[in-house]
């Protein structure tokens, strides 16, 4: 925003973007040329753990992280989400990989990458819009404590990577399994019909699902960012905690 990167928004500034008809998404790859254009733009996954380290903020929450998408062996369409989890020391807080995604070959590509992924109180991948899915992790936390220790151990092991916290959706908001992959396969048919691809390709699946679930979707998006909130500043007091013991 005006040539800066903005960690933090005025009321003012928030509607600025919000009535604005022009705001680019910006991973990477875009963010010299937005920011000497003075552009508005919305950052990714991969941008805001980038901000967030070049500022010291060792923790944020998101939805859910890009990934491997599906048809990869097709496009070699993979978010730079999952580059940047790889070199930047940040712990981010997500519902799982968006289940518009290849969820299998998402986590193949970070244990590849050699970064951690911990469920929050869940042994099992949580698939954003859903709480399970049939992916089984290696790490799994029960306290925001115990996720602030694996953050310490990781900075003195000098890894350099982020580490991954996925926290299911509540179970209330849960959407069933079934219901929703068939909704998803149906944005997928569409955006290839209508021959959408590279960065616009998940803001149309979102869209798409939003439309097709009449709102369901978005409730539930809505629902996983809180409770994602909720665990990320809890992870974020209790690694203050520990590091002012050392």
């Amino acid at each position: 925003m005006d040539g800066k990167i903005k960690i933090g928004l005025s009321d003012q500034e928030l509607e600025t973007f919000a009535r604005s008809g022009n705001v680019a998404k910006v991973s990477m790859r875009d963010f010299p040329g937005i920011i000497a254009r003075k552009q508005l733009g919305a950052t990714t996954v991969a941008t805001t753990m980038y901000a967030a380290h070049l500022a010291g903020i060792k923790v944020f929450v998101t939805g859910g992280i890009g990934g491997v998408h599906r048809g990869y062996e097709e496009t070699m369409d993979v978010s730079a989400d999952l580059e940047e989890l790889a070199r930047t020391d940040v712990t981010v807080v997500c519902a799982g990989a968006k289940a518009i995604l290849d969820l299998p070959r998402t986590m193949e590509y970070l244990e590849t990458k050699g970064v951690p992924v911990v469920g929050y109180k869940t042994d099992v991948l949580p698939a954003f819009f859903t709480a399970t899915s049939d992916i089984k992790l290696v790490e799994r936390a029960d306290s925001p404590e115990e996720i602030a220790k694996m953050i310490i151990a990781k900075a003195q092991l000098k890894m350099g990577c982020g580490l991954l916290v996925v926290n299911p959706i509540p179970e209330e908001y849960s959407l069933d399994h079934e219901f929703i992959d068939h909704v998803i396969e149906q944005a997928v048919q569409a955006a290839q019909e209508q021959g959408v691809t590279g960065k616009n390709i998940t803001p149309f699946l979102l869209s798409e699902i939003t439309k097709r679930t009449e709102g369901k979707s978005l409730e539930a998006n809505l629902e996983l960012v809180y409770n994602n909130a909720l665990v990320g500043a809890q992870i974020a007091t209790a690694l203050a905690a520990e590091l002012a013991q050392k």
